[in-house]
């Protein structure tokens, strides 16, 4: 009799789970597909190691009576989440469920996330949420925009602690495109949208008619207003996306990087004595560089398409994670302005919290000129970098590959910015400014007054240039630690690296600086 009491409670169990597992149903189901993206639990499977995710919450429901809710089953309450584990090392995970009331966010649904991002927190494990979200439950009123601000709250609470990844599968519309704003990364679909108004408000408020792509589509939120890290073309991407940024993180804030795959091979290589052009005056690319320096050329890049003066990402060198900052000489000349200071600070801060050391690639004319510029506060956004380098207690290895100029050569993790080791190759220009530049000003008078100017400036911008415009003068200051063969430069850093794998920094104590915004 007992036992077939246990049947029949495992049968119930067994049918609760199918309708929960079931979601929206197979019809909303098919029409996700139909649009391109994965159900909530097929993106849960994707990511997590096969066998490990546990559920939590499965059978959680609203509460709300109000305007038919009461009616209503939300299986889930329209968010699948859980643990489990990615290249064996466990995450928490919380997945909008579209198919459910249009994965709309309800007070239940965001306990449920702020549930998960509390164990995160407990555990010291990173946190990733999948938005697919209508936004939030209308009809639960005040409940709603609770449940986002309890996200919201937790969000700040994990900042620094562990990871934080959002993937932008959906809609993310309202109060819901803050939380991955408040997140480390994100990471958006084509087939997602993500904006605060949407196009109905903006043509209600302000008579301007746009469309939802180019209002927040992935390409918008990229190049234009820097608000996401990665672009995925589909949900199959962004997951494979997740995986690899999370294979170079730590768990947590208290945690090294894994070591992984290293490649031992830190031999000479001449191919980088080709790759930069001793011409200031001519472009490369500086990834051409980096892929040179990374373990087996692997180098992942964040924020590609914003800012592309400057480049940041993740790489491996003998096995451990570092975060490359290098100024990119093929766009703009690599000049820091408004949007690649902010870019450097983001990323320059994010590597400090993780333990993650930062290799730094110099080939920088300096600071943006123009009205827009100054009145668009590049003081107030290049002192960020300033900032950030500064504060920074990770290991810091800055590499001069050519021009170095001014006000952007100390922003570039100078040694007086607390550098640990500063390498400069042969074509390093370190100055002021620009020989042309600095001869103008100088010499002004002198050049006026000469039988023939320009043989006169010509001599002068020579001159300049073997005093001032070359590693030597830098080096003989102790600024530069070393001058090497572009060659070596892998086996320099990662000889540094090693040396530095201990770094400890004492610094006064105080509660917090109070950094530019």
């Amino acid at each position: 009799m007992a036992q077939d009491n246990m049947d029949a409670r495992l049968t119930e169990l067994a049918e609760r789970r199918a309708k929960v597992f079931a979601g929206g149903g197979e019809k909303k189901i098919e029409a996700q597909h139909e649009r391109g993206k994965l159900s909530a639990r097929e993106r849960v499977d994707l990511l997590i190691d096969e066998g490990t995710f546990q559920e939590t919450g499965a059978f959680t429901t609203h509460r709300s009576t109000h305007f038919g809710l009461d009616k209503a089953t939300l299986p889930a309450d329209g968010v699948v989440t859980g643990s489990g584990a990615v290249y064996g090392r466990p995450i928490h995970v919380a997945s909008q469920d579209f198919t459910v009331m249009g994965g709309s966010a309800g007070e239940e649904q965001s306990n449920k996330v702020a549930a998960m991002m509390q164990a995160s927190a407990t555990t010291g494990t990173p946190f990733v949420l999948i938005n697919d979200s209508g936004g939030a439950r209308v009809q639960e009123g005040i409940g709603s925009l609770s449940g986002y601000g309890k996200v919201f709250y937790n969000n700040v609470l994990l900042s620094g602690l562990v990871p934080q990844i959002s993937i932008i599968a959906g809609p993310c519309a309202g109060g819901a495109a803050y939380s991955p704003a408040l997140t480390d990364f994100v990471i958006q679909t084509r087939k997602a949208n993500m904006f605060i108004t949407g196009p109905g408000v903006i043509k209600t408020v302000t008579g301007e008619d746009v469309t939802a792509e180019f209002l927040g589509g992935a390409d918008s939120h990229m190049s234009k207003a820097g608000n996401i890290d990665f672009i995925a073309e589909d949900d199959e991407q962004a997951i494979l996306i997740t995986q690899k940024l999370l294979s170079f993180l730590p768990q947590n804030n208290t945690e090294e990087p894994p070591l992984v795959n290293p490649d031992e091979i830190v031999e000479a290589d001449p191919a980088l004595r080709d790759i930069v052009p001793v011409d200031g005056r001519r472009g490369y690319d500086v990834r051409d560089v980096i892929g040179r320096l990374v373990d087996h050329g692997d180098f992942l890049e964040v924020q590609a398409g914003f800012a592309r003066s400057l480049v940041v990402g993740f790489g491996r060198m003998i096995g451990r994670t570092v975060g490359f900052i290098a100024n990119q000489p093929s766009v703009m000349s690599g000049v820091l302005d408004i949007d690649s200071s902010d870019k450097a600070c983001k990323f320059i801060r994010f590597c400090n919290a993780f333990n993650i050391p930062l290799v730094t690639l110099v080939d920088v004319p300096g600071f943006m000129p123009g009205v827009s510029q100054e009145h668009g506060g590049i003081i107030r956004h290049g002192a960020k970098v300033l900032y950030a380098y500064s504060a920074a207690s990770v290991p810091k290895i800055t590499i001069v590959l050519r021009k170095a100029y001014g006000g952007a050569y100390v922003a570039m993790c100078s040694k007086d910015l607390g550098a640990d080791k500063v390498f400069a190759w042969p074509t390093a220009e370190i100055a002021v400014m620009g020989a042309e530049g600095a001869v103008n000003v100088v010499f002004r008078r002198e050049i006026a007054a000469a039988d023939d100017p320009e043989a006169r400036r010509a001599e002068l911008v020579q001159e300049y240039k073997d005093t001032f415009s070359s590693p030597y003068m830098a080096a003989s200051r102790g600024l530069v630690d070393e001058i090497i063969d572009p060659a070596d430069t892998r086996r320099e850093i990662a000889h540094a690296l090693e040396l530095l794998a201990n770094k400890r920094v004492h610094r006064p104590a105080k509660k917090h600086g109070l950094g530019p915004v």
